[in-house]
């Protein structure tokens, strides 16, 4: 039999029909899995349907400990997380705890300046001393005209909801932003599937290493979907060479580093499995602050969720049960990485490790 892609089966939400559609090429552009976690930035149809799926299917995902968290999401009760720009820092915005004392010089030379990862940290320490679920962001001692100029569209979504940020400061605390892993692609979105390509946040090319720069999400999204298309369009009758003989982003990481994602353990004492309980268990031990107790704990609840999950058969249960896949491949891939680096943060290991400048792999094994 051929190896590579065939088709894929689609299931209409609505009507719970099941079609299947031949193909030579199949191209994933289905985002990332901000779903994972209890505060997000992403839509709710961001629950890593892609990842998993190419997973399933046997393709190599990559990097997915490394998980972006933004410093500054909107924190209003009852108000999906809106993302306030670090622009909005570069400007001369500063951060106040709750008490109304700027802490950022405290943990970085750069203060407000200091990457998303530093900020993020910072204000989880912050708001743990402090015992509230968000710091402020103060603008208010910047000139009235030049806040709204400068940012029109915050400045009116927080004035809708009732909070005028020229005389008040902006309640913000940390949110799942930006899934920097995913399926493992070259340069022209190849898979290690012939046939299969990634592109957008359900890929993982390499760009952003551990730590993704604002606005460089431009590079999936653009100019890694025209070069997919590009090459399907010069390839419409083979199928492509697996990506694995093309990509060479670091030395392999050693055996041990690298296993298949393991398979289901026998299941254990966990609460009821259900998307507020996994994105909790995400949020609280394989969040921007992890050690390797809370990633152990994690992965016992997962591993245990994983074996209890029934056959998939509408799109809430899909969903779910990639979420849980997904959540299995992000804690996996943290507890293995003993070392922190960029998004990725361990406090039993808070420095980098010169062994660790390798990449962690996952693939399907047989016996799974």
């Amino acid at each position: 039999m051929r190896k590579g892609i065939l088709g894929v089966r689609g299931l209409h939400t609505e009507t719970g029909e099941i079609t299947e559609y031949a193909c030579r090429h199949l191209i994933l552009a289905t985002g990332g899995a901000g779903q994972l976690y209890r505060v997000s930035t992403n839509p709710a149809v961001a629950t890593g349907n892609g990842i998993a799926l190419a997973y399933r299917a046997g393709a190599e995902i990559m990097d997915m400990e490394f998980f972006q968290f933004h410093p500054t999401a909107l924190r209003i009760p009852g108000v999906q997380p809106f993302l306030i720009s670090e622009a909005v820092r570069g400007e001369g915005g500063v951060l106040v705890d709750t008490d109304g004392v700027r802490f950022m010089p405290g943990y970085d030379d750069r203060a407000e300046l200091a990457p998303r990862d530093i900020v993020a940290r910072a204000i989880v320490d912050r708001m743990q001393k402090t015992g509230s679920d968000h710091v402020l962001l103060d603008v208010t001692h910047l000139d009235r005209a030049r806040v709204t100029a400068r940012f029109p569209q915050i400045y009116r979504f927080c004035l809708d909801h009732g909070l005028d940020i020229t005389r008040e400061p902006i309640p913000v605390s940390p949110a799942a932003h930006y899934t920097m892993g995913g399926i493992r692609t070259n340069v022209w979105g190849e898979t290690s599937i012939p046939g299969l390509y990634a592109c957008g946040e359900c890929a993982c090319t390499g760009v952003h290493g551990a730590n993704r720069l604002a606005s460089n999400s431009l590079l999936e999204t653009v100019i890694f979907a025209k070069r997919v298309v590009n090459r399907t369009v010069e390839q419409p009758g083979q199928a492509a060479e697996p990506a694995s003989s093309a990509i060479d982003l670091s030395q392999p990481a050693p055996a041990e580093a690298c296993p298949a994602c393991p398979a289901r353990e026998p299941s254990r004492r966990a609460p009821p499995l259900s998307r507020d309980a996994l994105q909790s268990l995400m949020w609280d031990h394989v969040g921007i602050i992890r050690n390797g107790d809370t990633l152990s704990r994690a992965r016992a609840a997962l591993s245990a969720w994983h074996a209890s999950l029934s056959p998939p058969t509408d799109r809430p249960s899909h969903e779910l049960a990639d979420l849980v896949l997904c959540g299995r491949l992000v804690s996996e891939a943290a507890l293995l990485r003993q070392e922190s680096r960029g998004a990725h943060y361990r406090s039993d290991f808070p420095q980098p490790r010169e062994e660790w400048r390798r990449h962690i792999i996952f693939r399907k094994v047989s016996a799974q």
